[in-house]
C-alpha cells in the first residue's frame, strides 16, 4: 500500500467548530473556563485552597488566560500524597462514574475520577483523533491498548463510541489472535503503543500475511511511550498506515489530550479542554516557542479531578506556525524524553530516546534496543544492546565487531557517553505489548 500523502484525501473533523476556532475566541473561551476551574478548586479542594492561600492568590484575582502564572503548581508527588481522593471536587459516591490509577510502583498511585461529562469530554478528544487519521463512524477500530485502571484502551474506546465506530476491544496480549482478528474483520484503524505495533507487524509477516496487500488497515493511533522516526517508518511500511502519535497522560485524561494529524508535523492540543505551557524545567518560567521546555497542563473542563499547572515532567515544544490540516489548535512536537527519565552517566545527561535515534540510520539493525547500566569501581558502564535485521550475517564475526564499533563510534559523537554494543540476534530482546522496557539500571543493585 503507497502511504497517502497528507493532502491527498478530504480532510475530516469531528469538531470542526472548536478544531479551527479563531484563536482570540478560543483564548476568551479558555479564560472563562479557567476562571470556573479555579474557582472549584478553591472551594472544593482543600489542597488547592491551601496552596493558594500561601501565596496570595483568591479566586477572583483570576480573570482571564492571562493570569494562568499566578496560580500553584501540582506535581506528581501531590498526587500521591492525596491518595486515595483528596484531590477530588465532588463526593466519589455521588457523582463519580469511573475511576483510573496509574501502577504506583514507586509509591501510592496517582487517582483520578471521572463524571459522566468527564467521561463524554474525554471521548470528544480522542474521536478528534480518529477524524484525524481520516476515521469515521464506518471505521472498524481494533483497540490493543490494554483495558483496566491504564487509561489507554478505555479512553480509545469511549473515542470509537463518540465517532460512532465499530469497536475491536482486543486489549493487548495473543498477538497472534489479534492478527488473524485484523485480517478476517478488516479492521482499518488500530490503536496501541508503538512496541506492541511493531511487534503485530512482526507476527502477522511470521504468519505469512503480507500486510499492506492482505490488511485494510489505514491508519495506526501510537502513544504511551516515545518513539523514533525511524520506528515510525517502519511501523508504516510494515503495516502499510499511516501512524501518528497521540498523546496523554491519566493525571489530566488519558490519550487524546493531542494527537498528530496525518500532516505528522505535531500534535494538535484539544485547547478547548486544557492549557499548555512549556516552561524551563529549573526556573519554571515560560520558553518561546521552538524551544524545548517542561510540558505543564491545566484542565478547563474536568468536574472531578481537575488541575492547575500540572508538571508533566515530559519535554517537548511548541511548534511554531500553523498546520496545513486548516487546525488552529497549537501543536505540541513529539515528547523527547522525561525529566525524570534522563539518565546521568559520568556527568552526562541523556535520554533513552537518544540511542533510538542514533541507531536509526544503521540499516543493519532493528528499533529494539536495551540499555543496561551497571557501576564498576564507581564508574557508570552503560551497554546497549541491539538486535540486527533477519537478513543479517550473524555467522560473520568480523561484520559483527564492524557493526559494534561503528554503533558505538556514532553514540560517543552524538552522545559524548563511551558505550559498549552488543549486537543480538532477532527476537532476543523481549517484546512488550504494552510500554517496552527500555533501560535496566543495576547501578543501585
Amino acid at each position: 500500500m503507497q502511504k497517502p500523502t497528507p493532502g491527498a484525501y478530504q480532510e475530516r473533523f469531528y469538531q470542526k467548530e472548536l478544531e479551527t476556532m479563531d484563536r482570540e475566541a478560543l483564548l476568551a473561551l479558555q479564560g472563562g473556563c479557567l476562571v470556573a476551574t479555579v474557582a472549584n478548586c478553591y472551594a472544593n479542594i482543600p489542597f488547592y485552597r491551601q496552596a493558594m492561600d500561601a501565596i496570595g492568590v483568591l479566586p477572583g484575582d483570576i480573570k482571564s488566560i492571562e493570569d494562568l502564572h499566578r496560580l500553584p503548581f501540582t506535581t506528581k508527588q501531590d498526587m500521591r500524597n492525596a491518595y486515595p481522593f483528596d484531590l477530588f471536587a465532588i463526593n466519589v459516591k455521588h457523582e463519580v462514574q469511573r475511576l483510573h490509577a496509574s501502577s504506583g510502583t514507586t509509591g501510592n498511585a496517582t487517582v483520578c475520577g471521572y463524571t459522566q461529562n468527564d467521561i463524554d469530554n474525554w471521548g470528544d478528544c480522542f474521536a478528534r483523533s480518529i477524524a484525524q487519521v481520516g476515521g469515521g463512524s464506518e471505521s472498524i477500530l481494533q483497540i490493543a491498548y490494554g483495558y483496566g485502571l491504564f487509561t489507554g484502551g478505555l479512553g480509545a474506546h469511549e473515542g470509537g463510541i463518540r465517532m460512532g465506530a465499530t469497536i475491536l476491544p482486543m486489549s493487548s496480549g495473543n498477538t497472534r489472535r489479534q492478527v488473524q482478528m485484523m485480517k478476517d474483520f478488516s479492521s482499518d484503524i488500530l490503536a496501541c503503543t508503538p512496541s506492541y505495533a511493531l511487534l503485530i507487524a512482526d507476527t502477522a509477516i511470521e504468519m505469512g500475511f503480507d500486510p499492506p496487500k492482505d490488511f485494510n488497515l489505514s491508519a495506526a493511533i501510537l502513544g504511551a511511550e516515545p518513539w523514533s522516526q525511524g520506528m515510525r517508518q517502519e511501523i508504516e511500511e510494515k503495516l502499510g498506515v499511516v501512524a501518528v502519535d497521540i498523546y496523554g497522560l491519566s493525571e489530566v485524561m488519558g490519550p487524546g489530550v493531542s494527537c498528530e494529524c496525518r500532516a505528522q508535523n505535531g500534535l494538535h492540543v484539544a485547547e478547548d479542554h486544557f492549557v499548555i505551557e512549556i516552561l524551563n524545567p529549573e526556573t519554571l518560567k515560560p520558553v518561546p516557542d521552538g524551544e524545548l521546555g517542561e510540558v505543564v497542563f491545566t484542565t478547563l473542563t474536568k468536574e472531578c479531578s481537575p488541575l492547575l499547572r500540572y508538571r508533566t515532567r515530559d519535554i517537548s515544544r511548541i511548534i511554531p506556525g500553523e498546520c496545513s490540516c486548516g487546525r488552529t489548535l497549537r501543536r505540541m512536537d513529539r515528547v523527547s524524553g522525561r525529566t525524570d527519565d534522563m539518565l546521568i552517566i559520568r556527568g552526562v545527561n541523556v535520554f533513552p530516546s537518544q540511542f533510538q535515534q542514533a541507531i536509526a540510520d544503521f540499516a543493519e539493525v532493528t528499533n529494539h534496543y536495551e540499555i543496561i547500566l551497571t557501576r564498576k569501581d564507581q564508574l557508570d558502564m552503560v551497554e546497549l544492546k541491539v538486535e540486527t535485521v533477519p537478513e543479517f550475517d550473524f555467522d560473520e564475526i568480523r561484520k559483527i565487531e564492524s557493526l559494534q564499533q561503528r554503533i558505538a563510534g556514532e553514540l560517543k559523537s552524538s552522545l559524548q557517553v563511551n558505550v559498549r554494543v552488543s549486537v543480538v540476534e532477532p527476537k532476543s530482546i523481549e517484546r512488550s505489548m504494552g510500554k517496552a522496557r527500555r533501560v535496566i539500571d543495576m547501578r543501585q543493585l
